[in-house]
């Protein structure tokens, strides 16, 4: 984990307030080993650390006195062919620390050096003699950063709650905020609060004295031929995931613990790591997985049996395999669905899912510091419906927004009518998704249209889709404390397969036939052929009950500050009959937000 915190301010007064130790404090559950902080008369840097050894930021100076100053956090996947370049140049390189080979790379390519330094991370480098900082973000986003622009500078922070802590910055939400919270099309680079932004995924942000911040792209997916027939592929597949996997192991061979579902995601990933530490004789993965009880299967038809399908998994791989049971009463608990908020600083839609995950992950933050989870395996591969069904595949708009309207029935019901009409939702998406297929331009370079336009899907999904996966393992997993990787979002895995034809991956008639094929031979049959089956969902009827009741009551008392953003006639809990879940959970985490934050509202 660890953090970054920071501002700059070319005015002649910045020294005068110098909030940086708050900011980085801000962010202590990022990094709770160590805070380091370093400032000058422009510009101030603070760090977050997971152990003492990592001492940042890290300074640097020339024969001028000018110095160049970094906070590195995350981690390099080539650090050590990249550390054995740069001596090869002349650069002295004295550590192990990936913060010294990022700020020795900077010193030998400048800011072109974003693209040779590969993992996930994201950095904050100031350069005293260009006065100039460069906000840096890993190739597929999986590391947070965020920036608020202000009247002479920047500042910083891995999330929203450093900036929250400057004195200067004031909470609010505008009508592009509230589009991102009411909506489900995710846009990078949105932030929410007014004033506030992502540093996009694989992109450096530039600030400048006397300019507003740059943003250049350094790293992109392009659409174009897939250079190689089915059997090629599939071994190339299982190759690169081997390594991708054994990559994650400590530097004494300490496995990873493994959240483990019962899927095909999940088990190749535990399978792989299975085989790993036998061959590196250091002892076997933890497996750790959620016993829900009171779950569905998305369809309804069936109890949820995720359960069952870890346990065979964990069985046949011969992990250590452990089981938090959850029941869904117990995922309204204010204090977890408080710590859920805390987490992301914005609201969700999700709160049983999410109140689940973080439950997941402080029990397996007990058994392992670092786990992986099988997230994006669905998006790279193609394992969900609104990838493989025409009728979401073929629209004008986000595909996974057209399959989920459902889960949003009754917003008109909840949410003011004026408000809606103004914030156009639908208008809202249709924009975004044309923006999104606009930067790939997957039809000039794939000649057949229902080939590019599954091209364009796929895109979506590594762009668009997986900013909330990405978010809710960073932010979750980092409020239980666990270091949580994600292989299947390796920079190379997504080069090779973005071009593997529709018809390849679905090659036997069914989702995900490439990655199935690339790892059958690890899995037991019944997990190698199980039918996709999304984290399950709430079967109990008390809990909807509860929120109905909860948002009735937050209407009754008259006092919250999210009433002019709700329609009439909400004071009795009968009124929320038929409702979506998702649409009480953003009502209530929208009044939990602006009450917490103290948000002001500002259409």
């Amino acid at each position: 984990m660890s953090a970054t915190a920071g501002w700059v301010d070319f005015s002649p007064t910045s020294g005068n307030l110098d909030p940086i130790g708050v900011m980085t404090s801000a962010l202590a559950g990022r990094g709770p080993a160590g805070e380091g902080l370093w400032r000058s008369a422009h510009a101030a840097l603070g760090h977050r650390s997971t152990s003492p050894s990592d001492v940042q930021p890290l300074a640097t100076g020339n024969a001028a006195g000018s110095r160049t100053v970094l906070t590195f956090a995350g981690r390099l996947g080539n650090a050590q062919a990249l550390r054995a370049r740069l001596r090869s140049l002349g650069r002295d390189v004295r550590s192990d620390a990936d913060a010294e080979v990022v700020l020795r790379a900077y010193e030998q390519w400048g800011e072109e050096c974003a693209e040779r330094i590969e993992g996930t991370y994201a950095f904050a480098l100031w350069d005293e003699r260009r006065e100039e900082l460069f906000l840096v973000r890993d190739r597929m986003g999986v590391k947070p950063l965020f920036y608020a622009p202000t009247e002479h500078g920047v500042l910083f922070g891995s999330e929203p709650k450093a900036i929250l802590a400057h004195p200067g910055f004031t909470p609010a939400v505008d009508a592009g905020g509230l589009r991102d919270i009411l909506s489900i099309a995710r846009v990078p680079g949105h932030a929410m609060f007014r004033g506030m932004y992502e540093v996009r995924p694989g992109c450096v942000v530039r600030v400048g004295r006397g300019h507003r911040p740059s943003e250049r792209r350094y790293w992109a997916l392009r659409a174009g031929e897939h250079p190689d027939g089915l059997d090629k592929t599939v071994a190339t597949v299982r190759e690169l995931l081997e390594t991708v996997v054994a990559e994650q192991f400590g530097p004494a061979g300490e496995p990873p613990a493994s959240l483990l579902s019962g899927g095909l995601d999940s088990s190749s990933l535990t399978a792989l790591a299975a085989r790993t530490a036998s061959g590196l004789g250091t002892g076997p993965v933890r497996s750790l997985a959620v016993n829900d009880q009171d779950a569905e299967d998305p369809d309804g038809t069936s109890g949820n049996e995720d359960h069952a399908y870890a346990r065979l998994m964990a069985g046949h791989a011969g992990t250590h395999h452990h089981e938090i049971s959850l029941a869904g009463l117990d995922l309204l608990d204010p204090r977890l669905r408080a710590d859920v908020l805390a987490a992301y600083d914005v609201p969700i839609n999700k709160g049983d899912q999410y109140a689940s995950l973080l439950s997941l992950f402080r029990a397996a933050r007990e058994h392992a510091p670092v786990a992986l989870s099988g997230e994006l395996g669905d998006d790279v591969f193609g394992g969900y419906n609104w990838q493989r069904f025409d009728r979401w595949v073929h629209t004008d708009t986000f595909p996974w927004v057209e399959e989920g309207r459902a889960r949003f029935d009754g917003m008109a019901a909840v949410f003011d009518a004026g408000l809606l009409a103004t914030l156009d939702l639908a208008a809202y998406e249709h924009d975004c998704h044309r923006d999104a297929i606009a930067e790939v331009d997957a039809r000039a370079a794939v000649a057949d249209p229902a080939e590019a336009r599954h091209r364009e899907v796929t895109y979506l999904a590594l762009t668009r889709h997986s900013r909330v996966l990405f978010d809710r393992l960073d932010r979750l997993g980092t409020a239980a404390g666990l270091d949580i990787r994600v292989p299947f979002a390796d920079p190379r895995l997504l080069a090779y397969t973005f071009d593997i034809p529709w018809s390849m991956k679905s090659h036997d008639g069914r989702e995900k036939s490439v990655l199935r094929a690339a790892l059958r031979d690890v899995l037991p049959e019944q997990v190698a052929m199980r039918v996709k089956t999304p984290y399950p969902n709430l079967r109990d009827e008390a809990y909807d009950r509860v929120l109905r009741e909860r948002l009735a009551a937050v209407v009754r008392a008259g006092d919250s500050p999210v009433l002019p953003l709700l329609a009439e006639g909400l004071r009795q809990a009968t009124a929320l009959e038929g409702v979506g879940r998702a649409v009480l959970e953003t009502a209530l985490q929208l009044d939990d937000w602006l009450r917490t934050y103290g948000v002001r509202v500002e259409l």
